[in-house]
Parts: C-alpha cells; sequence; structure tokens
C-alpha cells in the first residue's frame, strides 16, 4: 500500500517506521529538513534495537529505510492511498494539513489523524471527504506498542472505519474503535490516575519514588505514574487535563499545580532532561499519549 505520513517528529517517524517494517510503501513528509533528518537516524537506531532482537543484519536495516521518502514537499502525497497526519496537537494547524491533504490527495485516499483527543468531527468536516476521515491514535513508540485506537467522526463511514482496522492489523497492531469523545478511551482513564499521584506527592504525602515504587508493586504497573508523566511530556500532559477539563467541566480533570510549575519553569520530563525526576541524556525522545 502506498502510504503517507505527515510530521516526522517521535509519532510520525515512529509510524512511517512500522509501516515500512511490513513492507508498505512510505512518504514522509515534514516542512523541517532538520526534522527529516533527526527521523531517519532515529529510524536507524530504533531498527537497529529491533532488528538485533531479531538476529536481522544492516542490510535489513538498509532495505526497511529504503522503503521510505523522505521530503520537504506535501504534494509527494498525491499518489497515496492512506496518509497519517502526526503534527503538532494544534487543532488549527491539523485543519490546515487535512485542507491541503484533501486538495492533492485522489478522491478514494483514506485520512487519519493521530490525534490523542482533539476532535476528529471537527478535522473531518475542514475536507470535503468526511466519510473517509478517522482517527487512528497509535500509542509511543509506535513499532513496539501493539495498540491503535480507531476513532470515528461523526460522518466517518463502516467502510473506512473496515479498511483502516485491516490497515493497521497489517501492521501487527490490535484495534479498539470508540467514537469520537474527549480523549477517546485510554488516555481519560490513565490521566486521572496520574494526577492523582501528583496531587497525592503536592500534598507531602509520600517521596516520589514510593508513589510509583507503589503503583509498580501495587498494581503490577510496568512503570510509575510520575515516571510515565515524565515520559509522556509535562507539557503534553498539561495540554490533555486542561483539555479534558474543559470539554468535560469534570473537577476530577483538574491540573495539579505542581505540574503548571514544572511546565512554566520548562521542566517537562524526559525530552528536557528534567522533570519529576532527572534524565541523561537530557534530550531524550517524547513518549505520547499521543
Amino acid at each position: 500500500m502506498k502510504v503517507g505520513v505527515i510530521g516526522a517528529g517521535t509519532m510520525g517517524n515512529g509510524i512511517a517506521q512500522v509501516f515500512a517494517q511490513h513492507d508498505h510503501e512510505v512518504v514522509l513528509c515534514d516542512q523541517s529538513g532538520e526534522a527529516l533528518e533527526r527521523a531517519k537516524q532515529t529510524m536507524e537506531n530504533s531498527l537497529k534495537r529491533i532488528y538485533g532482537k531479531q538476529g536481522k543484519t544492516d542490510q535489513d536495516i538498509a532495505d526497511t529505510l529504503a522503503k521510505i521518502s523522505f521530503t520537504l514537499d506535501i504534494e509527494t502525497l498525491s499518489d497515496r492511498e492512506f496518509v497519517v497526519e502526526a503534527v503538532a496537537e494544534k487543532m488549527e494547524v491539523k485543519l490546515e494539513v487535512f485542507r491541503k491533504l484533501d486538495a492533492i490527495c485522489p478522491d478514494e485516499a483514506l485520512l487519519a489523524t493521530n490525534t490523542s483527543g482533539l476532535s476528529v468531527t471537527e478535522i473531518a468536516a475542514s475536507t470535503g471527504r468526511p466519510d473517509k476521515v478517522v482517527g487512528t491514535h497509535f500509542f509511543n513508540p509506535p513499532p513496539i506498542m501493539k495498540l491503535v485506537e480507531v476513532v470515528t467522526g461523526e460522518e466517518t463511514s463502516e467502510e473506512t472505519v473496515k479498511a483502516v482496522r485491516e490497515i493497521c492489523g497489517s501492521i501487527g497492531k490490535e484495534t479498539i474503535q470508540t467514537v469520537d469523545s474527549p480523549l477517546f478511551i485510554v488516555n481519560r482513564i490513565l490521566v486521572p490516575m496520574v494526577n492523582e499521584a501528583m496531587f497525592v506527592y503536592q500534598e507531602g504525602l509520600a517521596s516520589k519514588e514510593d508513589i510509583d515504587k507503589a503503583m509498580k508493586l501495587g498494581t503490577s504497573q510496568p512503570i510509575g505514574p510520575l515516571a510515565l508523566a515524565d515520559l509522556i511530556g509535562l507539557d503534553t500532559l498539561l495540554f490533555v487535563c486542561e483539555t479534558l477539563l474543559e470539554e468535560t467541566g469534570d473537577s476530577k480533570y483538574r491540573v495539579p499545580q505542581i505540574l503548571r510549575k514544572k511546565v512554566r519553569a520548562g521542566h517537562l520530563g524526559r525530552k528536557t532532561g528534567r522533570g519529576f525526576y532527572e534524565y541523561e541524556p537530557a534530550k531524550e525522545k517524547q513518549a505520547s499519549l499521543t
């Protein structure tokens, strides 16, 4: 299948990689040449880890990367059958991308957004093909995480949902289906837990280490909630909390003051080297609720 991915950040390059690993022909588009170069290096490093465990060779890595074309020109996506948008989590940016895609992609092309919680219905309405627009919420890192949330907008057709679930299956993903709603399923359930851990820490009830240890050993989670917050990115988490609170009016999504303070200080978690914990090296890639 001819696949396009827009946005060469953490999620975009991971999505492009996993499609290439499963023999799809991929075009990765970004407006920054530096971002594309970083994406290529990130994918090469990721493939070395994954393929190394599988006993594959450097030639296998080269063959996979050869399935990906890197471009600054969105017009290169004009022949794509399936396009995934993975740009900044800002509605105005996504609307602009989808208007362009609608204009250049074939009428039968399916368009997907990797948003972690923005309205798929609103994004779809910016196109002349809302029945062919769907949410495909991958989890970070896309080459490893098995789940994709398939999110239906108000006018997404059953044919589109079926096709997209089959596409996700072709790259080894399991899918769940949900209607368009604030933050969908996983994040809506996850955020209150992470929030409450921050409130417990903010109130001085326990150390961050003991909070994380409690949830890891007491509930068999692979990572504690404060470490998870750092992995997600505290600025992303703040955006998610504010979105849920605004959309639902439910106080369980209220924002802990400690989260606001850390974001204002620029301590955003692993990607800046400092959040609830400190990290080396300081520029690890952002994980995602996206």
